[in-house]
C-alpha cells in the first residue's frame, strides 16, 4: 500500500501503521533478491545502513512538517527553500520516480505469475495486470482505498507466514528437500562478494524503504503535526527490524547463490523445504495480491500527482481537467500511455527488465530524498548533531547512487535516471524563460 487518503485526523500510531503498509511492497518481496544476489550475506549490512539513512531523511521531513505543516509537503518545502524552479523540478522528479516504481511493480507481478506459467512472456502478464489496475482506477478513489485496506492485511499475512515457516525450519520441525542441506549463520561470512557487492546492493536496500515521502504528504492529517517524527521513529524501527529478521532467515535457510531476481527470495526458501504442496502456491498468490495493490496505488499516485502539478501551473492545464468525484481523464490518459510504454519495454527487454527499471526507480526516489535533505538544510536551524545526521544521509545516498556504476546490469538504470534529470532540467529552464 503506497497511498491512502484520510479525511479525519490521525493519531501518531495510526500514521506509523499506514507507513509500514505504504513501504512494504515489491521492493521488499522481489527487489531484495537483487540486493542478496549482489552482496550475499552482506545484504544484511546494506539494509541496516539503508534503514539508518532513511531514518535521517524522514527525520528531516518530519521536522519540516512540525515546523510548517503544508499540503504539498516536500515539494512545497523545496519551493520555499530554493524558489519555483525547485518546486517544479521536485514535483516532476517525484512523478517520474512513481512512474518507474509503477513499472517495476508491474514487472514484479509478471515475474510472480511466471512461477505458474514459466514459458509465458512477461509482457502478456503485464498487459493483463495493467488492464485490471487501470480499470480499478477508473472506478474512483474509494475503490482504491477499499482494496488497499483489505490487501494490506494480506501483505502482513505473507510476512508472518514466512517467519513462522522459517522458525519451524530452523528448529527442525520441517526438513529440507536435500538431506545434506546444512543451516549456517549468515553472520559467519558477511563479505563473500567483497565490499563492492555491498556497495552495489545499497541502492536496492534503499528502494525497499521507498514510501516515507507518502507519510510526509499525510502528516498534515495528524492531530498534532509534531507527532510525525514519533510516527516515523516507531515505523522505521519496526520496518528495519522486520527486514533484517526476514532476510536473516532467507540467508540462513538458503545459499545466496540460489537467489535470483526471477523469483522472490522468500519463495526460493519455501520450495526448498518439505512443505505441503499448496503452501508455496498460497504464498505466491498472496505476493501477487499484495503487489497488485501497490501497483494500483502507484497508478493512482502518478495520476493524482500530474493533476496537482497541472492545478499549480507546473504541468499543462489540460491535465487539470476533472469531473467532480471522478478520475481526471486527461491525467488518466497519460498514465495509460506510460503503462503501455512499460509493457513495450517488457516486450523488448524481457531478460533483465526488472533490474533495469528498479535501478532507475530507486535512483529517482533517492534524488527526491536529496531534495528533502537540501530543503531541510536551507530552511531549518541546525545543531552539530543534525549536521552530522544530514551528512551521514548524504554519504549513504551517494554510495547507493554511485554503486550502480560498478555493476553492468545496474549501470543502464543509472543512465536512464540521468536522462530523466536532464529532461526535467530542460523543462524547468523552458518554464522559467517563458515566465520571465
Amino acid at each position: 500500500m503506497r497511498k491512502q487518503t484520510q479525511s479525519e485526523n490521525l493519531l501518531w500510531w495510526q500514521l506509523s501503521l499506514i507507513g509500514v503498509g505504504c513501504i512494504i511492497g515489491t521492493g521488499y518481496f522481489l527487489g531484495s533478491s537483487i540486493a542478496i544476489q549482489k552482496a550475499g550475506n552482506a545484504a544484511l549490512i546494506a539494509y541496516a545502513l539503508a534503514g539508518l539513512g532513511t531514518w535521517f531523511v524522514f527525520k528531516a521531513l518530519a521536522k519540516l512538517t512540525a515546523h510548517q505543516p503544508v499540503k504539498g509537503s516536500f515539494r512545497t518545502y523545496a519551493k520555499h527553500a530554493f524558489g519555483e524552479w525547485a518546486g517544479f523540478s521536485n514535483g516532476w522528479v517525484y512523478w517520474s520516480s512513481e512512474m518507474l516504481i509503477m513499472g517495476s511493480q508491474l514487472t514484479a507481478l509478471s515475474i510472480f505469475t511466471q512461477y505458474w506459467f514459466p514459458n509465458t512472456p512477461l509482457w502478456i502478464f503485464a498487459t493483463v495486470f495493467a488492464i485490471l489496475g487501470l480499470s480499478i482506477i477508473l472506478m474512483g478513489v474509494h475503490k482504491v482505498e477499499q482494496m488497499e485496506n483489505v490487501f494490506g492485511i494480506m501483505k502482513v499475512a505473507a510476512i508472518v507466514m514466512f517467519l513462522m515457516i522459517a522458525i519451524a525450519a530452523i528448529t527442525g520441525l520441517i526438513n529440507p528437500l536435500e538431506p545434506s542441506k546444512s543451516i549456517s549463520s549468515p553472520l559467519s561470512n558477511l563479505f563473500p562478494n567483497s565490499g563492492i557487492g555491498l556497495w552495489t546492493a545499497l541502492l536496492y536496500a534503499f528502494y525497499a524503504f521507498g514510501g516515507i515521502e507518502i507519510m510526509g504528504l499525510m502528516a498534515e492529517h495528524l492531530n498534532n503535526p509534531k507527532d510525525a517524527q514519533k510516527s516515523g521513529n516507531i515505523m522505521l524501527f519496526v520496518l528495519t527490524s522486520l527486514y533484517l529478521l526476514s532476510f536473516y532467515f532467507v540467508l540462513k535457510l538458503n545459499s545466496p547463490l540460489n537467489i535470483t531476481p526471477d523469483e522472490s527470495p522468500f519463495l526460493t526458501v519455501l520450495i526448498a523445504y518439505k512443505l505441503p504442496v499448496f503452501v508455496p502456491h498460497i504464498f505466491n498468490s498472496i505476493l501477487i495480491v499484495a503487489g497488485f495493490s501497490t501497483m494500483v496505488a502507484s497508478l493512482y499516485a502518478v495520476t493524482t500527482m500530474l493533476l496537482t502539478l497541472a492545478e499549480e501551473g507546473d504541468a499543462p492545464k489540460l491535465f487539470a481537467q476533472k469531473r467532480e468525484n471522478k478520475v481526471p481523464l486527461p491525467a488518466f490518459g497519460l498514465t495509460t500511455l506510460v503503462v503501455v510504454i512499460s509493457i513495450i519495454i517488457a516486450l523488448l527487454l524481457p531478460g533483465k527488465i526488472f533490474e533495469y527499471i528498479t535501478t532507475a526507480a530507486g535512483l529517482m526516489l533517492l534524488y527526491n530524498w536529496i531534495f528533502i535533505l537540501l530543503s531541510y538544510r536551507k530552511l531549518m536551524e541546525h545543531t552539530l548533531k543534525s549536521h552530522i545526521g544530514i551528512w551521514i544521509a548524504f554519504t549513504l545516498i551517494f554510495f547507493a547512487v554511485t554503486g550502480t556504476l560498478f555493476d553492468k546490469i545496474s549501470r543502464p538504470g543509472f543512465f536512464v535516471s540521468l536522462g530523466f534529470i536532464v529532461l526535467i532540467a530542460l523543462a524547468t529552464v523552458i518554464k522559467l524563460k517563458r515566465k520571465h
